[in-house]
């Protein structure tokens, strides 16, 4: 992998390097290589927080961050369109109060959480890619709690599409189960008897067999899409601009996280020239990633039911992606460090946030604001930017006990909370679902 200052047509190639290289447009449609990897860019192309116009919003940044990516692919004439469409809703960087930190709000979209971003921009640009009276295309989906809501807000009712959503029946919140069961139409909710884990394998089984998939066309909107993983930098890009163009320095991240997808989109801004420090991921109980940072070694195992439970993930797909990334850069392992936080530290940080900081936080973003606290303890006094992954009123059976009132509702969940919901049962095994897909 060579820096380059632009690339004439950008391919992205697997990480497992036994398929063919694909253009964008290819890559999103199929999700998963051939080969089982991952797309990852074949460039990583090379740019300067100078590229960037002063004063452009989130759309803006996005276009510019992506044009690269995009380069000699159809979709490029269409992507500053694409990003006005996705991102019609801010990722605001907001000081934190009385910490030297700030919070980077990412729970704005129509489902609370940051994932609107990705399943947006990968709605748009299927919208493009998909022909009228072609095959419908179903994007199947294992969720942990907030992929599904967003891929089917995003998706709903879009002409040639269909949606299959699988999740760990019992191990998401009351509120996220009723996102993913809502809508109706076009898509389809199956509460699976097992861990998010289960749901994965699934997925990936039913990608990998390609008699389902001469038969029933699958992508992927999980964040091993590129189309969920490209868009997703942009709003890192977007607020180290603006800490850079302020203070003339980088911006350092603490990113809670689970699948690793989010977190590898902030390194990838910081790998292609973006103004981005140390990126901190902060992980609940499920400690593969600390652990790797550690022994040197990735060791997958089953994931932990916590309160952070759109984080429990035992074997985090997007692994696959930052052991590509450290293989061909070393010198990016410097910039990462992670760390674990268990139900009791959560607890501690939700019922302690408003009285500290005037905040209320969802449990995934309490555990940033303990490895935050960690820092300071240990003496680390650099300004870093907590990620908020979703809004708190997403898990009121967890946040409002601790902070003793209810949660306001933000309009756009209140009114999915307001549809009735139905997800059908389903086993969790791999022929299970493949019964559905074939149904």
């Amino acid at each position: 992998m060579n820096a380059a200052a632009g690339v004439s047509a950008m391919r992205f190639a697997s990480t497992r390097g036994q398929a063919p290289q694909a253009a964008l447009s290819d890559a999103l449609l199929a999700g998963l290589a051939p080969d089982g990897g991952l797309y990852v860019p074949e460039v990583l192309p090379r740019l300067d927080a100078r590229d960037f116009e002063p004063g452009g919003d989130l759309a803006a940044t996005a276009a510019r961050l992506l044009a690269p990516f995009a380069a000699g692919d159809p979709l490029a004439a269409e992507l500053p369109a694409i990003v006005r469409e996705a991102f019609t809703f801010e990722a605001p960087l907001k000081a934190l109060a009385g910490a030297n930190a700030s919070v980077l709000e990412l729970f704005h979209g129509p489902t609370a959480a940051f994932k609107d971003f990705g399943a947006r921009f990968l709605a748009r640009a299927m919208a493009r890619l998909v022909p009228a009276g072609a095959r419908p295309v179903t994007i199947l989906v294992a969720t942990s709690g907030d992929t599904g809501s967003a891929v089917a807000s995003a998706f709903h009712r879009q002409p040639g599409i269909e949606v299959v959503i699988l999740y760990p029946d019992g191990r998401v919140s009351p509120r996220q189960a009723h996102q993913l069961g809502c809508l109706g139409d076009n898509v389809r909710a199956f509460r699976v008897a097992g861990s998010f884990d289960d749901c994965q394998r699934m997925v990936k089984a039913a990608f990998a067999d390609r008699a389902l998939r001469a038969v029933r066309p699958l992508a992927s909107a999980n964040s091993i899409s590129l189309g969920r993983l490209l868009p997703q930098m942009a709003y890192y890009a977007h607020a180290a601009l603006g800490r850079w163009r302020a203070t003339g320095e980088p911006l350092d991240l603490i990113v809670p996280t689970g699948n690793l997808g989010n977190a590898f989109a902030a390194i990838l801004a910081r790998e292609v020239g973006l103004p981005i420090g140390e990126v901190v991921l902060a992980t609940n109980a499920n400690r593969v990633l600390p652990d790797w940072f550690a022994s040197g070694r990735y060791e997958g195992r089953a994931s932990l039911a916590t309160l952070a439970n759109a984080m429990d993930v035992g074997d985090p797909s997007n692994a696959e992606r930052l052991k590509w990334l450290l293989d061909q850069r070393p010198a990016a392992r410097a910039g990462i460090s992670a760390d674990s936080v268990d139900d009791d530290a959560i607890r501690a940080r939700i019922r302690a946030g408003e009285a500290r900081y005037g905040e209320i936080f969802c449990p995934h973003t309490a555990c940033a604001v303990e490895v935050l606290e960690r820092r300071r303890r240990a003496g680390d006094d650099r300004h870093f930017a907590i990620v908020a992954t979703a809004h708190p009123a997403k898990f009121e059976t967890v946040v409002e006990p601790l902070v003793g009132h209810p949660v306001p509702v933000p309009p756009a969940l209140a009114a999915m909370l307001d549809r009735p919901a139905v997800a059908e049962p389903l086993a969790a095994e791999d022929a299970a679902l493949r019964g559905v897909l074939l149904g």
